[in-house]
């Protein structure tokens, strides 16, 4: 099992590494072959570039090394994870760039028209959003609407085929205890396992079938 995690946070020490480093932990104990990314630390280039505005027509090759190889490492991955905070409702720019320059056509999703219906790529059904936020759920929910919640698991993830979307949000961080924090990267842990529990079943399931 092929899992890639990403992390979108410009500051080391955050707790969102520390949630990315519980997440790919438990993920290679689990005996999956793990894709971590610091996109930051690695210095993924988030603009778009004019070539790389096309909704419909398939992507051509990208020009830049870091985007061509995230892109080929996409289409093999089972499971995707996404770690990152909750800056205006919106991912941090980084993240935002990942998705437009990565999750392009012919790589992640088909398109016959512009208004048309997406034809979901990617081989990964399921994915798992963990985001830290300093609004409290009432006014995150009431007022804003989540809007994260809007961004991964109705506008995006939907589109390039994933169908199975968990996300948890850790509130609030600013003012979080150390023993608040701990009990947040246990909770991580769990669901980075549970993410797993589809596929075991899935791999199972097909060498069966294939000998009945």
């Amino acid at each position: 099992m092929k899992v890639g995690v990403y992390l979108a946070h410009p500051r080391a020490g955050s707790f969102n590494h520390a949630l990315f480093e519980a997440v790919t932990d438990t993920l290679a104990a689990e005996g999956c072959e793990v894709s971590a990314h610091d996109l930051c630390a690695q210095g993924f280039p988030p603009v778009l570039t004019a070539e790389e505005t096309e909704t419909v027509d398939a992507a051509g090759a990208s020009t830049d090394p870091l985007v061509a190889q995230h892109r080929a490492e996409v289409a093999t991955l089972d499971a995707l994870v996404f770690v990152h905070p909750n800056w205006w409702g919106m991912p941090p720019a980084v993240m935002a760039g990942w998705v437009q320059r990565v999750l392009v056509p012919g790589v992640a999703y088909k398109l016959g028209r512009a208004d048309g219906e997406p034809a979901g790529l990617l081989r990964a059904g399921r994915a798992l959003v963990l985001n830290t936020s300093d609004t409290p759920e009432e006014r995150e929910t009431g007022e804003f609407g989540d809007p994260l919640a809007r961004v991964w698991a109705a506008c995006v993830l939907p589109y390039v085929g994933v169908t199975d979307v968990r996300r948890t949000v850790f509130r609030t961080v600013t003012d979080s205890t150390a023993d608040e924090r701990a009990a947040w990267l246990a909770e991580a842990r769990r669901e980075a396992s549970a993410l797993l529990t589809p596929l075991r079943e899935a791999a199972i399931a097909w060498p069966s079938a294939r000998r009945g």
